[in-house]
């Protein structure tokens, strides 16, 4: 993914970021409990969850460390961390910052994390390979990623639905990715092994969402895809939501997949 792409879900994030954490009721929250549970941090372990939205797995994990823990959360967007700090104001041991964590220099953390992140970074491998850096030798190391075309089809609808209320053409295809390649436990495990990671073991974790339209509109303004609405008047979004929910019913959409792939290792032991 290129520099302008990431500034592009940068400021998808950043506008998304108010229905964020209703959205992570239905969304985030379950995928992030379950990312916390295979990463198993314990009282006073030091974390770095990377990619860290609102908290869904930063808010778990430094209940579970305790105040003799710390848990470094990083965000490159800044209203998403505003939003973490208020939601951890009563958790001092949580700390939050607005940066880009494949640039992050700390180290020797107990515990790696990220869930649904990892994806993101201009150069996925190389910013994966720096995260499992930053934990300690032996450390735990899990990063969540969607399973195959998990939530998807929220984005083909949207962008039926972009050019249909704006008299446009269809978006094209999305260009091939790395994510395509590894999307499945099989070669998902293997891609994890082949960066350093030992003891690797890929959990599938089943998620499924009734599609209503609240729901179905959530999906869209509470996540990336919003950034498809970014330079539309508010007329035109509203015609896009209604076009959205009519393609849905239309296709008979009556449940989103959301499931994801967990995979957790080791990192790599010196000498």
């Amino acid at each position: 993914m290129s520099t302008t792409r990431q500034d592009d879900t940068r400021r998808a994030f950043d506008a998304a970021a108010a229905d964020f954490t209703a959205l992570g009721h239905h969304l985030w929250g379950p995928i992030g409990a379950a990312t916390v549970t295979a990463a198993g941090p314990r009282s006073g372990d030091r974390v770095l969850d990377a990619c860290c939205g609102t908290g869904a797995s930063a808010i778990p994990t430094a209940h579970l460390v305790g105040t003799d823990g710390v848990v470094d959360a990083v965000d490159l967007s800044a209203p998403m961390i505003d939003e973490l700090r208020r939601l951890s104001a009563d958790l001092p041991q949580l700390r939050a910052h607005q940066a880009d964590v494949t640039t992050w220099d700390t180290g020797g953390y107990d515990v790696v994390q990220s869930a649904l992140g990892i994806f993101f970074f201009p150069d996925m491998t190389a910013g994966t390979e720096r995260l499992i850096s930053r934990a300690r030798p032996g450390g735990r190391v899990v990063f969540t990623i969607w399973r195959g075309d998990a939530m998807a089809a929220a984005g083909r609808h949207l962008g039926l639905a972009v050019a249909a209320a704006t008299g446009t053409a269809p978006p094209k295809e999305r260009e091939p990715h790395l994510f395509d390649e590894i999307n499945q436990a099989d070669s998902y495990a293997t891609w994890l092994t082949g960066l350093g990671l030992t003891d690797v073991d890929v959990t599938v974790h089943e998620l499924h969402l009734t599609v209503t339209p609240k729901l179905a509109w959530l999906a869209i303004t509470g996540s990336g895809y919003r950034g498809a609405l970014a330079k539309l008047d508010p007329g035109t979004v509203e015609t896009v939501r209604e076009r959205y929910l009519d393609s849905l019913q239309a296709h008979g959409v009556t449940e989103f997949d959301a499931t994801t792939l967990i995979g957790a290792g080791t990192a790599p032991t010196v000498g």
